[in-house]
């Protein structure tokens, strides 16, 4: 009885349900919010792909994907309530939990979704071959708003490097703007992070075709010393066209965010469906493969960050104790 009240109350809690059909018999459906990003980057593209691999596999839920401006748009939006989840980079993450330049969050994470190495793309035929190189050059960091800019900061300030005095930042108000601008020269790079990351796609896949540029091993240590909380990640050889090589680079992971008080078995049942059809979404996505169960006990700064219903889940299935 207590739980049939708390999914109810679970329910209210979220937009009102519309009917769902199945066999005929209308059953209750819980509409839930989930902010992305500004169309043509990664998080849409993976934010439709959630939506679609969850709303599949429980007809109980309808998670409705929204553009907004990123991460730096989604965690107020989150603590005033207007978004159920949003996708979050992995630095703003960290600022917000943390306590960085303003008080610290309360939200809480659902779930880990993917690592962001950070690194540069220019044109295959550009001159351009090392961060250095690219220093006093127009250089598209990322839409406004989002976490590519961030981190790429703290990319660059691990150089000694500024980004918007050694630089000529752009910050741009669409992703998908930033590959056209690479190849037609407006241009010298394009700052992005992830594997399939939509922008490194377009440009390896263009006319002029890509080459990327990021920190080498000597400069990962400078910056790693500065700012630990960047970890080694690696772009698997033929994450993007042409790209024969693996890639070593710095950066973090992006997460799924909730409000803070979204019920405990409302996140319990998308923890449980999600992890369900882990093989699903990672067929679908190839950036989905790392969303998985232990990536995001891994990932989490800490432990009690991660939604209580999620961990009850975790415990189920041997991911935590």
């Amino acid at each position: 009885m207590r739980f049939a009240i708390l999914t109810l109350l679970g329910a209210a809690l979220l937009a009102s349900p519309v009917a769902a059909q199945t066999g005929g018999t209308a059953i209750p459906t819980t509409t839930i919010s989930l902010g992305t990003a500004t169309p043509g980057g990664g998080f849409p593209l993976y934010g439709n792909a959630f939506a679609e691999v969850m709303n599949a596999a429980d007809p109980q839920i309808s998670i409705a994907p929204r553009n907004t401006k990123g991460s730096n748009e989604n965690i107020p939006l989150l603590e005033k309530g207007e978004l159920d989840l949003a996708l979050v980079a992995g630095e703003p993450a960290y600022e917000a939990f943390a306590g960085i330049g303003r008080a610290p969050v309360r939200l809480k994470i659902l779930t880990a979704i993917y690592s962001n190495p950070g690194m540069f793309v220019v044109r295959a035929d550009s001159p351009y071959k090392t961060i250095r190189d690219l220093v006093g050059q127009p250089v598209a960091f990322g839409a406004k708003g989002s976490g590519l800019p961030i981190l790429a900061r703290y990319v660059l300030d691990g150089l000694g490097l500024k980004q918007d005095e050694d630089f000529k930042a752009i910050y741009l108000d669409r992703a998908g703007d930033g590959p056209a601008m690479v190849e037609d020269g407006r241009v010298a790079a394009l700052w992005g992070a992830g594997i399939g990351w939509p922008g490194f796609a377009a440009v390896a896949s263009s006319a002029s075709g890509a080459r990327f540029i990021a920190p080498d091993v000597e400069e990962m240590t400078r910056i790693r010393a500065k700012h630990a909380f960047l970890k080694p990640l690696l772009v698997p050889a033929n994450s993007y066209p042409k790209q024969d090589a693996p890639i070593a680079s710095l950066g973090s992971w992006s997460f799924v965010l909730t409000r803070e008080d979204l019920p405990d078995d409302v996140a319990y049942r998308l923890a449980k469906t999600l992890h369900g059809v882990e093989a699903e979404f990672c067929k679908k996505l190839t950036q989905a493969c790392e969303t998985t169960a232990s990536n995001t006990v891994a990932a989490a700064p800490r432990p009690e960050l991660i939604h209580p219903g999620v961990m009850t889940y975790f415990r189920e299935i041997g991911v935590v104790k």
